[in-house]
This record gives C-alpha cells, structure tokens and sequence, in this order.
C-alpha cells in the first residue's frame, strides 16, 4: 500500500487524529509512520517532519503524510561510529543504508541513525550511493556543514575507492576524463589484483580509484565506460545479483573546522575488498 495524504484540519485536533480520520489508518500505523519520518508539516516556513503524533494542530494546519508500507517494514542495517570528531563524526555506513531519507520516511538512512545514537543535530555533507559502502561525515552544525561540504565539492580533498569489475584490468593511475551529465568528471584508476577463473567470463579486477570530481555514479559510470563494470552493479553493469562492490575506504583533506591535515582511512576488518 502507497498512498499520500494531504490535509488541513477545519478544527484543532492532534496530528494522529486528525490522519487517522483522514486516511482510515489504525492510530498504531500512523504512530509508527511518523516516528520513521513519513509525516511532513510546515515549520518556520520550512517543510519539515513530524514525529510527534500528540502535536496539537490549529484549524487549518496542513500535514502530509506519505504512506508505504513496504518502505516502512524495511529493517536497516546499523551503521558504524568510527570517530566522534565533536562538530562532525565519521562513519562507517554498510551497503543498502541510504545516505539520507525520502519523503517516504528516513529510519534506513545514515543520517536520522547518526541523529538518534548521539542525540545531536545531523547535517548531510556528502552521499554515497545505497548500494555502496564505506566512509561518511556527519556535521553537527551548520557552519561545519557548509565548511565540510565546501571541501567535498572542490578538489582539495583526496577521496579514494575500491571497487572489484568484470574482467581484467590492467591500469596504472589511468585517468579517465569522461563527462557526466555533462559535467566535467575526472577519475584515476590503478589495479591492485586480477584473478582469473575457469570460466573467462568470471575473471575480475581489484581497482583504486581517485576522484577529483564528484558526480552522481561517476566510479561507476566511468567503469562501465571501459568495458569493466563494477561487480553487483544492476545499473551500469549485468544483472547477476549480489552486493555492488563499491566502497570508499579513504579521505585526506585539510580540515577548515581545526585546521589541521585529517586522514581517515576504513578500518581493515570493514574492508570486504581487501586482499
């Protein structure tokens, strides 16, 4: 079941109330909707979610609430605190957790995980595709935010890569300079293992990558462009399942919080590809 709700109460009433009459809904659905961030209200002049199902509503106060039950069943996989940096933190998130959530809700995001396990404000710097895994930051506030966020998209921060293709490769900090969307994409590319099988069509590749942009899917597009996509790749690559094997294991940049050269790399027994 989706379906959007959109109402404005002719009288005051509560938020769960008020959806329950609206929508039809048991009151224990709604509840659960909304603490998993599928009710949106405007705050502030800001659209923004409403969890508190109790919240008090004057005449005419609009409130959506998008409703997927499929979406809402969904278990997410816990992300992991590596450091707790105080204006922002650094984070391992596994494959299949969002970066951050839709309006469909956001308890399988990296983000609301980061914001009820520390119980500060969470400010999206970067993403990282769903199906990745790897290195995140989360801000603690906006001046960080922006700060950081600066540094992502410019080129004074060193953002590297593994990613297991099809095939084998044999590159050496081969540069492919290859428009995405047609925005400027740079990315280096060095092999660090093959292995070959019995059957041709199963040997694969070990590659670093080094981004000096930072696109929508450019690691992956920029691969598929070669002839060796990404393994597990169902976009850019063939369609034989299992987990895409992306995962960003380091940062380097100077950070304009402390001023100071930060180097964060992934924890080897996060490491799936590591040899």
């Amino acid at each position: 079941m989706r379906k959007h709700f959109d109402i404005a109460p002719n009288s005051p009433t509560t938020a769960v109330d008020a959806l329950a009459e609206a929508s039809g809904l048991p009151k224990q659905r709604i509840k659960d909707a909304m603490a998993k961030g599928a009710c949106w209200w405007t705050q502030k002049g800001k659209q923004v979610r409403l969890r508190k199902a109790k919240r008090e509503l004057k005449a005419g106060t609009r409130v959506q609430l998008f409703y997927d039950d499929q979406v809402l069943a969904r278990k997410p996989e816990s992300p992991a605190l590596l450091e707790d940096k105080s204006r922002y933190s650094v984070w391992y998130k596994p494959h299949g957790l969002l970066s951050q959530g839709s309006q469909w809700g956001d308890h399988c995001s990296l983000l609301r995980l980061a914001e009820v396990e520390l119980n500060r404000p969470c400010f999206l710097i970067h993403r990282l595709d769903a199906d990745a895994a790897g290195l995140m930051l989360i801000a603690h506030d906006g001046k960080a935010a922006a700060a950081l966020s600066q540094c992502f998209s410019g080129r004074t921060m060193t953002k590297v890569y593994l990613a297991r293709v099809q095939g084998i490769l044999h590159a050496d900090n081969l540069l492919i300079d290859a428009p995405v969307e047609h925005k400027e994409a740079l990315s280096r590319v060095t092999t660090q293992s093959t292995e070959t099988s019995s059957d041709s069509g199963n040997d694969t590749s070990l590659v670093q990558v080094q981004i000096e942009t930072g696109r929508k899917h450019q690691i992956r597009r920029h691969l598929s462009g070669i002839g060796h996509p990404i393994v597990g790749d169902r976009l850019y690559g063939q369609a034989t399942g299992g987990t895409l094997q992306l995962l960003a294991v380091s940062l380097s940049f100077d950070c304009p919080v402390t001023r100071k050269p930060v180097s964060l790399r992934l924890p080897d027994h996060l490491n799936s590809l590591a040899d």
